[in-house]
């Protein structure tokens, strides 16, 4: 039976650790997937922050997704996250939020968050697919477009705690200092 859509074979990525020679595949992914995309630079001033933790997603030899995060006391907060286009729909994206979501407690971090542009639809639904939901709208969140977003949380089984904190622009913050 058919979806109508074509879903590509379904691959295993092995997730580690982001290290310095995998910069020119992620800039080159991130730079395909995004109009606004982050530079070099920006990746570099985010990763040399103490809480701030990068990933990739490897198949085979190539790169082919990666994530930047954010720890928190009580929650990891995605800052950014793309899988390149020649590899989207075939699992890799699934495997690196439920890797995230591997780090979740009932008695620590209980939380995951995000900020998706409002007109990111293809993100909007891969993590509402993922269980993530839509808390609240961000106005003018994007300093590059002016652009709304929607501030999206994963909450972990147990977690009762309804807060959702106050969500700051990550890059914008970065070059005030």
């Amino acid at each position: 039976m058919s979806t109508g859509r074509t879903e590509k074979e379904q691959v295993r990525v092995h997730i580690r650790w982001m290290i310095r020679r995998d910069m020119p595949e992620v800039l080159q992914t991130e730079q395909l997937s995004f109009e606004f995309a982050w530079t070099e630079e920006d990746f570099l001033r985010c990763l040399r922050q103490r809480n701030c933790i990068g990933m990739v997603a490897e198949q085979g030899e190539k790169v082919v997704g990666f994530m930047i995060y954010e720890l928190h006391k009580a929650k990891l907060h995605i800052l950014n996250f793309a899988v390149h286009p020649s590899w989207r729909r075939s699992g890799v994206g699934n495997q690196m939020v439920g890797k995230l979501v591997s780090k979740l407690s009932s008695h620590r971090r209980t939380r995951i968050t995000l900020e998706v542009r409002e007109t990111n639809l293809a993100a909007q639904l891969f993590f509402q697919k993922q269980s993530f939901r839509a808390m609240r709208v961000l106005r003018s969140y994007y300093e590059d477009s002016g652009e709304d977003a929607f501030l999206m949380q994963y909450k972990f089984a147990d977690d009762t705690a309804d807060d959702v904190e106050e969500s700051v622009n990550r890059i914008a913050q970065y070059e005030e200092n």
